[in-house]
């Protein structure tokens, strides 16, 4: 058998040639059943699987497949409707064809640059086939950027022709309004737009940059030469190796602030820092491990790097000078890390030894920083100024609101409406003053003392009330400690200085002699013997010429001296029975 044939060539001997790598020479089947039924299968491939080289139909089948016109049998194909006309502002409202451009400009006074590229870009719109231009803003360029040249029609030529989107293309030059714009792509719907309206566009092409701004991108060159130390060996020696200092925060003197306690990591395999808070138990505050992450600390920062955001850029060599070290870091030195100031006074014995072998370092000695209480502060009153009494004054220092010093209660009620009279003499210089008399009143209840002169017609002094109600604090005693006149100071010949007057104590009444007799503990024995020696004095009877002579003359001059006055009754009573009054 010959396989494969080649067509063209007749069919003898030479002309063919035979497969000598082909082994299946079987038929393929041509009968066959179906539901029941021998049916006859025109074969698909020929002998031994090879592609038959003739038409698979039957003559008659090619016949009618010819002959065979759909309109004989559907008839003639209906028309569609004509579509509704839709206008041209509605069709392509909100269609816009976007182009990006640029533009030459040139820098005539300039020796860092001769022109600029400015980049654009071109809108076109559909619906009213207007255009826009429209630079996008560069900050800090200095430059007024933005809307170029507003929407409207734009001329394309001399004769008044405007510009249409079939004029746009990829690849070329417009001028408008005597400038050259060079449109280099656009976008997909642009594309889209151009290619469904049968217009060929050209290969997009680069955007073309300026050239200074470029040139500004680039870093400033250092030379810096490399250095000889070698990363990988620090690694190696010092992987796990960790330097732990014990610090404190000092707070104290900013408003709320307070002393706290931290744990410095120094790694020695990169030169990393990591702080560590130490938390105790309720203090108060979340169990936030870190305080600071580990990485490189600069100790000393290029000049330009002061305003260096570094909570947003990571620091690099560039803007540092010098970075913390292990030999930063002693035992009873200070440190500043971002900004808080580090007291280290303690560190573990890995460290010591560490410092001993490197350094040579072998007093690091633990610094006692534990704060002792201060003394409590004693609280002293300020000094007396003189108004009112000293607890009234000492009230204003105990409380905001001042509030009246308590009385003895007890006291007031026992000794309620008891009061001690004495007859007293200013001891002064001046001759008008000897004859004047002063009646003190002693009361038991709040140990205050008033002070009444009685009026003396055509004397030249005007009498009355000498001195209100209050306590009367003794010469010899301060301010811190007074020490006020009480009933015991009171005798018959006792000098009383009252606020830099001093009086001299002459007489008294019957009431004052009970009252100490009744109290003789609380009195002195010359003070109660020579009250009752005066009173026994005033008891002797008197020759009968005094006697007339008082109540005759010393009761008119009594009726005079208290017409128009304020006295009380027993104010009276006493300066009736004192004829030493007159």
């Amino acid at each position: 058998m010959v396989s494969n044939p080649v067509h063209g060539l007749p069919f003898l001997p030479g002309t063919s040639f035979k497969d000598s790598t082909k082994t299946a020479f079987h038929r393929s089947q041509t009968l066959g059943y179906r539901n029941g039924y021998a049916i006859v299968r025109r074969p698909t491939v020929g002998i031994g699987g090879d592609r038959l080289q003739f038409n698979q139909l039957s003559q008659t089948e090619l016949d009618e497949l010819a002959s065979k016109a759909p309109v004989l049998t559907y008839g003639q194909p209906k028309q569609a409707p004509p579509a509704d006309f839709v206008p041209a502002h509605v069709a392509f409202d909100k269609k816009v064809l976007k182009f990006d451009a640029y533009f030459q400009e040139d820098v005539p006074m300039s020796t860092e640059e001769r022109y600029r590229i400015r980049q654009v870009n071109i809108y076109y719109y559909l619906e009213d086939d207007s255009m826009s231009v429209i630079e996008p803003v560069v900050e800090n360029s200095g430059i007024p950027q933005g809307k170029l040249i507003k929407r409207q029609r734009l001329a394309k030529n001399d004769r008044g022709d405007h510009y249409h989107w079939k004029d746009l293309n990829r690849g070329i030059n417009i001028t408008i309004y005597g400038r050259t714009f060079r449109i280099v792509d656009c976008d997909q719907f642009t594309q889209v737009f151009l290619e469904s309206q049968g217009i060929e566009l050209n290969p997009p092409e680069k955007m073309v940059l300026d050239p200074y701004t470029e040139l500004r991108k680039q870093p400033l060159r250092k030379y810096v030469t490399p250095s000889d130390f070698d990363q990988l060996k620090q690694f190696l020696t010092f992987d796990k190796q960790v330097l732990r200092f014990y610090a404190i925060w000092d707070d104290t003197d900013s408003m709320y602030g307070e002393c706290r306690t931290y744990i410095i990591h120094y790694y020695l395999m990169d030169d990393t820092v990591e702080i560590r808070e130490v938390h105790e138990r309720n203090d108060g505050r979340d169990p936030f491990p870190l305080l600071m992450n580990r990485r490189r600390m600069p100790k000393v920062l290029v000049e330009n790097a002061k305003n260096f955001p570094q909570c947003v850029l990571e620091i690099s060599d560039q803007e540092v000078l010098e970075w913390y070290t292990a030999k930063d870091f002693i035992v009873g030195k200070s440190l500043t890390i971002l900004g808080r100031t580090f007291f280290i006074y303690d560190c573990d014995p890995f460290t010591r030894r560490y410092y001993k072998e490197k350094f040579g370092i072998t007093d690091l000695p633990r610094i006692d920083v534990s704060k002792q209480e201060p003394p409590p502060v004693k609280q002293e009153l300020p000094p007396y100024n003189g108004f009112g009494l000293v607890e009234d004054s000492a009230q204003n220092c105990f409380a905001l609101i001042p509030k009246a010093p308590k009385k003895d209660v007890m006291k007031m009620l026992v000794n309620n409406n008891k009061v001690l009279r004495y007859l007293a003499v200013l001891e002064s210089p001046i001759p008008e003053d000897k004859d004047r008399r002063f009646v003190f009143s002693y009361f038991l209840a709040t140990d205050m003392i008033s002070i009444f002169e009685p009026p003396v017609r055509n004397s030249g002094i005007i009498g009355g009330k000498y001195l209100r109600r209050t306590k009367v604090v003794k010469p010899y005693s301060t301010v811190d400690n007074p020490i006020y006149y009480g009933p015991s100071d009171f005798f018959i010949g006792a000098v009383i200085e009252v606020f830099g007057h001093r009086f001299i104590i002459l007489d008294t009444d019957e009431y004052v002699l009970k009252y100490m007799e009744s109290s003789a503990a609380q009195s002195s024995p010359e003070a109660l013997a020579s009250i009752q020696n005066h009173v026994r004095k005033r008891e002797a009877p008197a020759p009968a010429s005094e006697r007339f002579a008082f109540t005759s003359f010393h009761w008119l001059h009594i009726q005079s001296l208290l017409k128009g006055s304020c006295v009380d009754i027993p104010t009276v009573s006493f300066l009736f029975y004192n004829s030493i009054y007159i």
